[in-house]
């Protein structure tokens, strides 16, 4: 067996789709690509913009699927966390991967994205974690090419492990709407930030006259710069982007000490 074709070792699957989403039928084949010990343990509902949420005023539900599948009703991070120390036999998770996202997750969407969540909450139970989504035209959101991630996913995530990355440390991978390629180029980036005035917030009224609201987002083309994850994606290259769990901005906390007077 050549090394490109060892199994990678037990994998944990989740993200914030959903059990039944398209995209974890992707990440199903990515990972039976890498293999032949995988676990999947996914909320039972659609769990977008959920974050790093952890259910605590109500009990958490697990359904179990099939051998190896669970529906958990919560979210991301409930999952993770009741696969690692509940749910999985044996052993843990060598790798955790959270995906595919139905859409993109770069900029200021990884403050909010449940996929990335699922990433965090692997890297925090000491499990390298990389968080998996996919673009898509704005034109064509009813068509998401997962197929993209699925050629590419496999080779992408040797690689990375191949490479390897620091404790507390989630890779963010995104993969541009470029279906057909033989190969795609990579691209190692920042977190990159969105244009706010993109954000809409629809007030609509319910039978009765109550006002509620959807929030969502205008379809504009942004120009970000280049080292980006948005300008990589953009410009048709697979974007990872490393994200660090310490939260801490080491420059600040120099400069407000020093301001403060308490070096």
């Amino acid at each position: 067996m050549s090394e490109q074709e060892k199994p990678v070792g037990r994998i944990l699957l989740t993200n914030d789709d959903g059990i039944h989403a398209p995209g974890l039928v992707a990440m199903e084949k990515i990972a039976a690509a890498l293999s032949d010990d995988v676990w999947v343990v996914a909320p039972e509902t659609e769990q977008s913009g959920a974050s790093h949420s952890l259910t605590l005023a109500e009990p958490i539900r697990v359904r179990k699927i099939a051998a190896r599948k669970y529906a958990v009703r919560g979210t991301p991070t409930d999952c993770v966390m009741m696969a690692v120390m509940q749910i999985i036999d044996g052993k843990r998770p060598d790798l955790v991967l959270s995906g595919v996202n139905r859409g993109q997750n770069m900029a200021d969407d990884v403050t909010y994205s449940g996929t990335i969540a699922g990433a965090m909450e692997g890297t925090l139970l000491g499990i390298p974690s990389i968080a998996m989504s996919q673009a898509f035209q704005i034109h064509t959101k009813d068509r998401v090419p997962f197929e993209v991630a699925v050629d590419h996913g496999p080779g992408l995530v040797r690689r990375l492990l191949d490479a390897g990355w620091d404790n507390g440390i989630l890779l963010n991978v995104n993969f541009p709407d470029i279906v057909g390629a033989a190969s795609l180029d990579l691209e190692v980036t920042v977190q990159g930030v969105r244009d706010e005035s993109s954000l809409v917030i629809d007030e609509r009224a319910d039978p009765r006259g109550n006002s509620y609201y959807w929030f969502g987002f205008k379809p504009l083309r942004s120009r970000p710069p280049q080292g980006s994850d948005l300008r990589a994606v953009l410009d048709g290259r697979i974007s990872v982007t490393p994200l660090h769990l310490n939260l801490t901005h080491d420059a600040s906390r120099d400069t407000l000490s020093s301001l403060l007077g308490t070096n």
